[in-house]
């Protein structure tokens, strides 16, 4: 059974929703599934803008099939050659002979290693600034190198003012019926998987990106139609502000992330305590997290939210206690800065985390690491308590001292 919807009098979308997978990437957890998102454009030439992961290989072509109502496809844009998007070229091509592939150069050159068909006979190689006719509608086509691949573009439909931004401004969550995003309530149940997307997995790339939206702001843009998540017709301005942000390794609100790794609750006891104090202090905007139960993506995506963070870790095997490792090792791959920092650290005989912990954050860009460091000989004592104030005072009167 097709399941399409209309856009627009000549944009149909041809996506579907996978609710089974429990890994993106074979890495991010998704509770909430993931969309592939894909567009028919109908013109004198029809227009395939990218295809599905083969996940949802059976209703991606029952609902272009229906979208095409028995005309022949002209057109595949093919924007992004990541499998989620590119899984079904192949077999699209099997299904329609006649249409033409529609790329860049970096693009084709992945085309020809994914698959074995014959793509030259078929190619349509553009750049940076070509234009594609298929009757009303001229498509440009914008590069977006590392965004978050090198063969990355985007396609913006001079007509009707709608960008295909590729995986920009997508996000994770399966679309439940409504495919725009002003028909759920973003900000409270999509925001933070918003979030973790763009960080988890672009967030590497702030610079390309930051050129991707400075492209961006010379296009009159009425709707964004990414390959993940809802559709942007209404409020674009706030969605594309959260990516500036983001993209800036800005923090996007005063506060602070606490995350602890504790193995027998002792760490976890002395973070308790010290969201306590700062609680006392006047700090409303706090999270917490045990390390060993939060994963990665969600952990790293926090710590770019807010603009403090403290780490408290146990000592390990004379080393960091893994999952603080772990996740100090992500803020580094994914170019983690501009933040301030309070650590606790913690080892009943060799305390060594809060050094350690320290060379770690050494390493990124403009990392404030606050002082004292906290040590922990096995567990907090009433003797420890004035270091662990004078910490809270600093920390309290800093993320106070720019709201």
């Amino acid at each position: 059974m097709q399941n399409i919807r209309k856009i627009n009098s000549d944009l149909i979308y041809v996506g579907a929703s996978d609710r089974k997978l429990a890994l993106f990437e074979n890495i991010y957890p998704i509770p909430r599934g993931v969309s592939y998102n894909s567009y028919v454009l109908l013109d004198e030439k029809t227009v395939l803008l990218d295809t599905t992961d083969a996940a949802v290989a059976g209703q991606f072509f029952e609902n272009v099939s229906a979208a095409l109502a028995g005309r022949k496809l002209d057109y595949l844009v093919v924007n992004h050659m990541e499998p989620d998007h590119c899984a079904l070229i192949e077999d699209l091509v099997l299904r329609y002979p006649e249409v033409t592939v529609v790329t860049n150069a970096k693009a084709a050159k992945m085309i020809r290693q994914f698959f074995s068909f014959d793509l030259d006979s078929r190619l349509l190689t553009v750049a940076e600034g070509d234009t594609l006719c298929t009757g009303r509608h001229t498509l440009a086509f914008v590069m977006a190198p590392m965004v978050h691949w090198p063969e990355a573009m985007v396609t913006y439909d001079t007509l009707d003012k709608v960008l295909f931004s590729a995986d920009a401004f997508g996000t994770f969550g399966t679309l439940n019926g409504n495919i725009y995003a002003d028909e759920v309530n973003f900000e409270r149940d999509w925001l933070d998987d918003a979030r973790r997307y763009l960080i988890n997995i672009v967030g590497k790339y702030g610079a390309p990106v930051q050129t991707v939206l400075k492209k961006a702001a010379t296009l009159d843009i009425a709707m964004i139609c990414p390959l993940h998540g809802p559709i942007w017709r209404k409020d674009l301005g706030w969605f594309i502000n959260k990516y500036d942000i983001w993209s800036r390794y800005e923090a996007e609100e005063r506060g602070i992330v606490i995350i602890y790794a504790s193995i027998y609750g002792h760490t976890a006891a002395a973070a308790e305590k010290m969201a306590s104090l700062l609680a006392e202090r006047g700090i409303t905007n706090i999270a917490m997290y045990d390390a060993s139960h939060t994963h990665d993506s969600q952990l790293v995506s926090e710590c770019f939210r807010f603009s403090h963070a403290l780490f408290a870790a146990s000592t390990y095997n004379g080393g960091i206690f893994t999952p603080m490792e772990s996740l100090l090792a992500d803020l580094k791959a994914h170019s983690w800065q501009n933040r301030t920092v309070a650590l606790i650290e913690n080892g009943t005989w060799g305390p060594l985390s809060g050094k350690l912990m320290r060379a770690q954050l050494e390493q990124m860009k403009d990392i404030t690491i606050e002082e004292p460091t906290i040590t922990l000989m096995s567990s907090l004592k009433d003797s420890q308590m004035e270091s662990l104030v004078q910490l809270a005072d600093v920390l309290a009167t800093d993320i106070k001292s720019t709201i």
